[in-house]
Formats: C-alpha cells, structure tokens, sequence
C-alpha cells in the first residue's frame, strides 16, 4: 500500500518501562478512539507505561506537550489527531503549524512520534487510523519509542543548553540580571 515502509523496524527494549504522554486532540470521535487503541497496543507491547490527555485541537497538541516536557515527567510523547482539509485555507493553518510546532519540540530534545492524521476526506482518515491499513498511530508510538530508546543510549542531559524559560531574572540589589 502506498504510504507502508517496507523496513520494518523491531521495537526497542528497555531497562526500565519508559513513560510516555499521549496527547490526542479527540475531533473526530470514531477515528481518535482507533488511534488511541492502536498507540496504546504499540506502548503496551514494548513495556511502556502511559497516560493520555485531550487537547480541544491539533494547533493545542505542540503546547500540551511542551508544558508536559518542561513540567512533567516523561520519557516521551505520541501526538495523535486528525485534520481534514475544509474549504478554507485554516487547514493549512492547522497542519503548518502543529507540524512545526512539534517538530521545534523535537529539536529541542523532546521525543515525539507525530501521528496528526492531515488527509483531504473521512475515507483517507479511516485509512491512516486503521490499525490493519496505515496505522499512523501505531507508527507514531513506534517513532516515539525509537527516539526514547535513543536518547537513553546517547544520555538525556539533567538541564538543557542555553537560557531556559524564568532562568534570566533580574537582581534589584545589583541592579542587572542574573541567571539563576
């Protein structure tokens, strides 16, 4: 079928159950409920521990993860919603920039598998959220894995590089700013 790889990577293993965060934006009821079957079995069959939250909308999705990445404690993450092109150029919108959003995430250490289903019609959406066809979801989970699985080899670092958000106050004792 178009769109399956034929390289089918085998699951990592783990040392320790990694934790991920499933955040689905849940707008398409029937198509989010096989996402979430299909990541969930994928994150269960390679040992993984997990919990989902709902956001409203995909555009939600990039932020939901970033305070989780910033706050919470997690290994990694599976993005899972469904856009369906309208008649209106917020399709673009949607998908541009929930791709970025999650993409600059990765980029900045988060592990991400994005399984945001960006189709033209409910035929291609059943298609991509089917287990037995595209799995999209499934495949999402699986890049997550993958990239926690990679991470833990190379070694997370306890702090990012560079300022992290509130880490430049202001000293009004020495009148300048300090890092904290």
């Amino acid at each position: 079928m178009a769109g399956h790889s034929d390289n089918e990577l085998k699951l990592p293993t783990f040392e320790e159950a990694p934790k991920v965060l499933i955040v689905i934006a849940p707008y398409y009821g029937a198509i989010s409920a096989r996402q979430l079957e299909s990541a969930r079995a994928v994150l269960e069959q390679a040992g993984a521990t997990h919990e989902t939250v709902e956001m409203p909308g995909s555009l939600e999705i990039p932020t939901a993860i970033g305070i989780a990445h910033r706050q919470g404690d997690y290994d990694g993450y599976v993005a899972l919603g469904c856009v369906i092109r309208g008649r209106t150029s917020h399709y673009d919108v949607v998908v541009g920039e929930s791709a970025r959003g999650i993409a600059t995430l990765g980029l900045a250490g988060a592990c991400i598998g994005n399984g945001i289903i960006t189709v033209e019609n409910m035929e291609q959406a059943e298609e991509r959220a089917d287990a037995e066809r595209l799995d999209t979801a499934g495949a999402a989970a699986q890049a997550a894995l993958h990239l926690i699985a990679l991470q833990k080899r190379m070694g997370k670092p306890e702090r990012g590089v560079g300022f992290r958000p509130g880490s430049f106050l202001h000293d009004a004792a020495t009148k300048g700013p300090t890092v904290a």
